[in-house]
């Protein structure tokens, strides 16, 4: 199998827009799909077809808890909605005295929509399906390639409006899309990692609740387990003491761009998001306007070689004020079994071979200026 693929995906995961939710309900949806094994899926020799409907019907599934949720459980950035929210909420509503969300769903499967909402459903399946087509189909893929629809094709059916809609009519009327055979591949053997159904961390919350005997939830275990013990107070207090220490050497230089600078940031060189490190080797001041840009992107290894000076004189500056903290922090983080003495050029080699491991491999994307 072709290992250019699993990167690819690694790079969508990561570095494409997250301005919304519908990436991850697409690629969501076309692994439960394969995993499911529908019959309805075929084969040429490159591609793998399947009917937009049975897409459509995983999208109502999992935005309807989401939108018929009490808390408010954000989709989308700032004030903007849903494309589908309007038609969504309207139905959401008509079934609060119908039985709600598993109602909704048996009518979908097998009663088909009762003939009083059919309208509205319509307007509904057609909106989501014209929002799958037009936006995480169009878009997803711009991080490996400029090119629109770069791994998704479809083809939309002109729908008739007084069709009374249930599951099979969304399958044979709603037109079809496809993927690469690749990618098909790759979603049929990890999807269920990837979803995260088979995941390390979701077999153990199952396994908990078990054990329990179902006194507890897989979301309780989940907010135990991923508790991290690098608090907020934490990270201040790290950032406080590397402000002390440039205070005391005088003049500042953004670790970026080797300005001379009044006001900083301390930016993690890796981010934090990326990796929960908060050593002091892993913090340097750059210059709020090159931080923010910066943000959640990892450092190229040509980008560190060329502040490579910069870097180790600010690890220097820590060395002398917190020697054995940095002793021991960039031991553990990036020397490994190199004795201590080879901190400079094995620190610096290290961090290199992280970050390209981060985006090469893992798909994180690269920054430099």
């Amino acid at each position: 199998m072709n290992s250019e693929v699993f990167s690819n995906i690694s790079k969508i995961i990561e570095r494409d827009s997250k301005s919304t939710t519908y990436k991850f309900a697409l690629l969501r949806g076309v692994i439960d799909i394969i995993q499911d094994n529908s019959p309805f899926i075929t084969f040429d020799k490159t591609r793998v077809e399947f009917p937009t409907g049975l897409l459509v019907e995983k999208w109502l599934l999992y935005y309807y808890p989401v939108l018929q949720s009490e808390a408010l459980i954000p989709q989308i950035n700032g004030e903007a909605k849903l494309a589908f929210s309007s038609p969504f909420l309207k139905i959401i509503a008509e079934y609060e005295s119908r039985g709600g969300f598993s109602a909704f769903y048996n009518d979908l499967r097998n009663k088909g929509i009762p003939a009083d909402l059919n309208n509205d459903f319509f307007e509904l399946a057609r909106k989501i399906r014209d929002t799958i087509t037009s936006m995480p189909m169009k878009y997803i893929g711009r991080s490996i390639s400029n090119e629109f629809y770069s791994i998704f094709s479809y083809e939309n059916k002109a729908v008739k409006r007084n069709l009374n809609l249930d599951l099979q009519r969304l399958i044979s009327e709603f037109g079809t899309f496809s993927i690469p055979l690749e990618y098909y591949e790759a979603f049929r053997i990890l999807g269920s990692f990837i979803n995260g159904q088979d995941s390390i961390l979701f077999k153990w919350a199952e396994f908990s609740v078990n054990a329990s005997r179902n006194n507890l939830s897989v979301q309780k275990v989940l907010n135990e387990v991923l508790k991290s013990p690098i608090t907020e107070r934490n990270i201040a207090e790290s950032k406080n003491l590397y402000r002390a220490i440039l205070k005391k050497e005088g003049a500042v230089f953004c670790v970026w761009t080797g300005k001379k600078i009044a006001k900083y940031d301390i930016d993690h060189l890796i981010p934090f998001s990326v990796w929960k490190n908060n050593d002091l080797w892993n913090l340097l001041p750059s210059e709020a306007i090159t931080n923010n840009k910066k943000r959640d992107k990892i450092p190229t290894p040509d980008m560190i070689e060329r502040q490579k000076d910069l870097i180790l004189e600010y690890w220097e500056i820590i060395f002398e004020n917190q020697a054995t903290r940095f002793q021991k922090e960039i031991q553990v983080s990036l020397l490994g079994n190199h004795a201590f003495e080879e901190w400079k050029n094995v620190g610096i080699s290290q961090l290199q071979n992280s970050c390209h491991y981060l985006i090469e491999n893992r798909g994180f994307e690269g920054w430099k200026i």
